[in-house]
């Protein structure tokens, strides 16, 4: 029987949404990473990171930038799934500065991902995935990367109703129960 590992890395804290900073209590891609568990029957694991991105927003994403132009890889808690265990991985991330956190490639990085179904997907507040799913395809050529779910994080927040019809609509299409 396959087995799904949906691996997502979240920030809660202040988050921007349409143009405006708010708090919340469960990060964005955390709630769009329960809607995806809840269709799949898949194991849940959250990525962190051994240091704590800051609650404040422009702190958060100011080192996610600088992460990203260092291109570092931030050390992560431990320990990771077995990777070899799973057949498909269910991808989540926040789309930041066009691109995954820096801490997802550390994740990625982590394990042989060669032969495994990589379903991506991120959270937003307009760039949608930015062509992240291409960027997996060449960084892991022995992956089967499919077409990446972007959802906007208001969705994600505050309309449970589209956020799951989205993510149903985006496994049905690509044929992952």
């Amino acid at each position: 029987m396959a087995k799904t590992l949906i691996a997502y890395f979240s920030h809660a804290g202040e988050n921007y949404f349409g143009g405006h900073i708010r708090s919340i209590s469960k990060g964005n891609t955390a709630v769009a990473a329960e809607f995806v568990q809840k269709a799949t029957g898949g194991t849940l694991f959250e990525i962190r990171t051994v240091k704590d991105y800051p609650v404040n927003y422009k702190a958060c994403t100011d080192i996610a930038a600088e992460e990203g132009r260092a291109n570092t890889r931030p050390e992560l808690r431990g320990p990771l799934p077995d990777i070899g265990t799973y057949d498909t991985i269910v991808l989540g991330y926040p789309c930041w500065w066009g691109t995954m956190l820096q801490a997802v490639f550390t994740f990625l990085e982590s394990a042989d991902f060669t032969g495994k179904k990589i379903l991506p997907f991120c959270t937003h507040e307009g760039s949608g995935e930015s062509g992240t799913a291409q960027q997996i395809q060449s960084a892991y050529s022995k992956a089967v990367v499919f077409k990446a779910l972007a959802m906007r994080r208001q969705t994600a927040q505050k309309m449970a109703d589209a956020a799951k019809r989205d993510t149903l609509k985006w496994l049905a299409e690509i044929k992952v129960k």
